[in-house]
């Protein structure tokens, strides 16, 4: 029985039961299930007192691709443009199955403010199914990529490289996508400074790994590329280990693992109504970069290395506007289901305000250190290095400039998943992301002779495209329910 409701039935009746009550069940529960009339700058700070854990857990998550970036780079050119094929194609893949983990910020932030622990593990333990079974079907596409980089056009020794990369690396989506899960069940219950310290430790684990599996110290193989795969994959299977303990230990009355193969399909159906369409988006706006990277490749292999560098730089920044956007999922899932519309616009407003402000920083980061940034990644004695520094640099001035737009259709989308709307984002991704953005950075790239700049100049008019879209459908959605609110609120002063 869920524990909340037994604490109301033992105080009913008491003459102090208001007061007993709310320190019971703050005690039993662990997130704020009601909140009345914040203040902007309160909805500031509990966006940033959930956030900013989500934010630095994925800068460390993100640090470690950057980890494999500089240390793959500094072995050689070659192994770093395999890494960049192998990583984004690994990347495509997870990122199409992480839409089910995505989908348990809002229902469970929503069952939550409804006190609701059956619906809490109903929703995270086919979370968990639908995961491992998405990663058994795909498994066999990592074990005949170098087919699909040389029908791309690549390189077939880089093809080769890339490859073998993904076959050792294939074993680790399922404890990638069972952490991505947990931390999402966690996260919606506001228990962030665990994810916090588990991704940090595979931080300062995979750097050692790196270093002895790459170059080959202190006895060890000297693998390269390879060497960052095996890396990447113990990384992930003690990750899965370590939050899978967490939860079972923090949380023992939702019993996640209790009878685990029983299925419950009617929120396994639900799930993947939510979830498919939210991995389809992310999937649309990764296969755009990919294909970007795919379209570098065609430049050769200087603009390839110089494009994963720059695409590595831009990816830890964008990862604190995702931070941000979950905690703004979160909040609004809370508000979306204790019918709170004022709270969930003011709460979407400050968290676009936030979103802008931290755009404004990375661009002023980009436009002052673009050299230095870049120079991180290469090694001081590759005959490539200037090269990859010009070109590089350029690339990261364009990100700083689309930083804004990015931001935007993150946190636009972030918004409408906190409110349950994941089908009709989905359309404007695809049409965004490829029948604008792609088919513009073609043609600016090759038509019209801008190369690499061009290209990321199409991303960033696909990403306008989409921000802007989103926003407006967001406000669209959301001004009904406040005009519900306010008729409940009339109605209500006048029966008093």
């Amino acid at each position: 029985m869920f524990f909340c409701k037994r604490a109301i039935a033992a105080f009913e009746g008491s003459p102090d039961a208001g007061g007993d009550l709310k320190l019971a069940a703050a005690a039993l529960w662990p997130i704020k299930v009601q909140e009345v009339d914040l203040t902007r700058y309160q909805h500031f700070r509990a966006i940033c007192s959930l956030g900013l854990p989500l934010i630095l857990g994925n800068i460390a998550q993100i640090s470690i691709g950057v980890v494999d970036t500089v240390m793959t780079g500094w072995y050689s050119v070659e192994a770093l443009a395999a890494l960049v094929l192998g990583s984004s194609f690994f990347f495509v893949v997870f990122i199409l199955g992480a839409g089910f983990g995505h989908a348990l910020l809002p229902l469970v932030a929503s069952a939550a403010a409804r006190e609701d622990a059956v619906q809490i593990r109903r929703v995270t333990r086919m979370g968990l199914w639908l995961s491992i079974i998405y990663s058994a079907g795909v498994f066999s596409l990592f074990w005949c990529s170098e087919f699909v980089f040389v029908a791309l056009g690549q390189d077939p020794m880089l093809a080769d490289l890339a490859q073998n990369y993904l076959r050792i690396l294939s074993f680790g989506l399922i404890p990638a996508l069972v952490v991505l899960v947990l931390k999402n069940y966690l996260a919606a219950l506001e228990l962030t400074q665990v994810v916090l310290a588990i991704t940090v430790a595979a931080l300062l684990l995979n750097i050692p790994l790196n270093y002895l599996l790459i170059f080959g110290k202190y006895g060890a193989p000297e693998l390269g590329v390879g060497g960052a795969a095996w890396a990447s994959l113990a990384v992930h299977l003690l990750s899965a280990l370590a939050i899978a303990l967490y939860a079972w230990r923090r949380l023992p009355e939702h019993k996640l693992f209790l009878r685990f193969w029983r299925p419950d399909w009617s929120i396994f159906s639900k799930l993947f109504k939510i979830g498919m369409p939210i991995g389809l988006t992310h999937l649309a706006e990764a296969g755009l970069f990919y294909a970007s990277s795919v379209m570098m490749g065609w430049l050769g292999v200087i603009a390839l290395a110089a494009h994963g560098i720059a695409l590595q730089i831009s990816s830890v920044t964008f990862v604190v506007h995702l931070g941000l956007a979950a905690a703004a999922t979160v909040r609004a899932g809370n508000a979306y289901g204790r019918k709170d519309f004022v709270g969930l616009r003011d709460g979407a407003v400050v968290a676009t305000l936030a979103s802008i402000g931290l755009s404004l920083m990375t661009l002023i980061l980009f436009v002052t250190f673009p050299t230095a940034l870049v120079g991180l990644f290469i090694d001081a004695h590759d005959p490539a290095r200037d090269q990859i520094l010009a070109l590089g640099a350029v690339l990261l001035v364009v990100s700083g400039l689309f930083q804004f737009v990015d931001g935007g259709q993150v946190m636009a989308l972030s918004l409408l998943r906190g409110i349950q709307d994941t089908s009709v984002p989905l359309l404007i991704a695809v049409i965004g992301y490829w029948a604008i953005g792609l088919p513009v950075g073609y043609v600016l790239g090759f038509w019209l002779g801008f190369d690499g700049v061009g290209i990321w100049a199409g991303i960033a008019v696909g990403l306008a495209i989409v921000a802007l879209t989103l926003g407006h459908r967001f406000v669209k959605l959301l001004g009904p329910m406040l005009r519900r609110d306010v008729l409940r609120s009339n109605s209500d002063a006048g029966s008093d």
